[in-house]
């Protein structure tokens, strides 16, 4: 087995479902996917069971497997506080899929197979996972700063057909899509596998982060509130410059006109240093109040 640094444990909130979508089509799927990624080093890969614990025990929950959309929004806010607490780095992907309603990109299905809308966020997802981990081997990784990846196993998705398109990117010499990268020096096709949620501690971790920003955005649950995706800024990853925006969140489409957030949507965007044009709020209308 490849020796790692980093172990990145990825969990998912909504579906991927892209030929009816909410709320264009009432029975349609989620509007929102969202893909994120709780960071860790490898020496804490045996903490999270005792972080996970000591959250159960302070929220007394019935279970030592904790299902973040099952909790009050009183124990998700309480969850999301004290995992922050704990040395790790939270990523989130957040697509908006209204854009996406009918769509197909047959050049990424190539690559990406049946699920390449789910393969481009854990891609998007990766390039700023291996960028931190450049930052944080102050731009000098070897071959003993290996990434292991963990996804949780859910059913409907093929993560061999992930792990092949990830293979695919690795060869591509001149990607199509260059702004970012992922630095494949991190990343062992060994070191990459998929299990049930209730087999690791930090897959848990990573659906309480999911979770909360599910919770944050889902307008239609009647549990829904800001205030846990808020309590993990203390481990929300920042880019070299500080920022939180577009890299340890990321909002997809990132071109406005393709954004029709609500107001409550845009809230936990601008509360991580989005602008306002960037959440397309206060568009032109011949309605607007001025």
């Amino acid at each position: 087995m490849n020796s790692y640094k980093y172990i990145l444990y990825i969990d998912e909130a909504g579906d991927d479902g892209l030929t009816k979508v909410r709320p264009i089509d009432p029975n349609g799927a989620s509007e929102w996917l969202l893909l994120s990624g709780y960071l860790i080093r490898a020496e804490h890969e045996k903490s999270c069971r005792l972080w996970l614990d000591n959250i159960s025990a302070d929220i007394q929950s019935q279970s030592n497997v904790i299902h973040f959309r099952k909790l009050s929004p009183t124990k998700g806010t309480r969850a999301a506080e004290l995992l922050a607490k704990y040395p790790a780095r939270a990523f989130i992907i957040a697509s908006n899929k209204k854009n996406m309603r009918g769509h197909e990109n047959e050049r990424a299905a190539q690559a990406g197979g049946k699920q390449w809308f789910y393969n481009w966020l854990v891609r998007i997802l990766l390039e700023r996972v291996t960028e931190f981990c450049l930052q944080d081997c102050s731009e000098m990784p070897t071959e003993d700063d290996k990434i292991k990846v963990l996804f949780s196993k859910r059913g409907g998705h093929s993560y061999g057909q992930t792990k092949a398109y990830l293979e695919w990117l690795r060869l591509q010499s001149n990607p199509v899509l260059n702004k970012r990268k992922i630095d494949f020096r991190f990343l062992s096709y060994k070191l990459v596998d998929y299990v049930p949620h209730y087999q690791e501690a930090g897959l848990q971790c990573s659906d309480i982060v999911a979770s909360a920003f599910f919770r944050a955005l889902n307008t239609e649950n009647k549990r829904r509130n800001i205030d846990s995706a808020k309590r993990l800024s203390p481990i929300m990853a920042r880019n070299a410059f500080n920022e939180i925006s577009d890299f340890g969140l990321v909002l997809q489409p990132t071109n406005p006109k393709d954004l029709t957030l609500s107001k409550e949507q845009a809230e936990i965007f601008l509360h991580y240093g989005f602008s306002e044009r960037a959440t397309a709020q206060n568009r032109g209308r011949f309605d607007q109040k001025r």
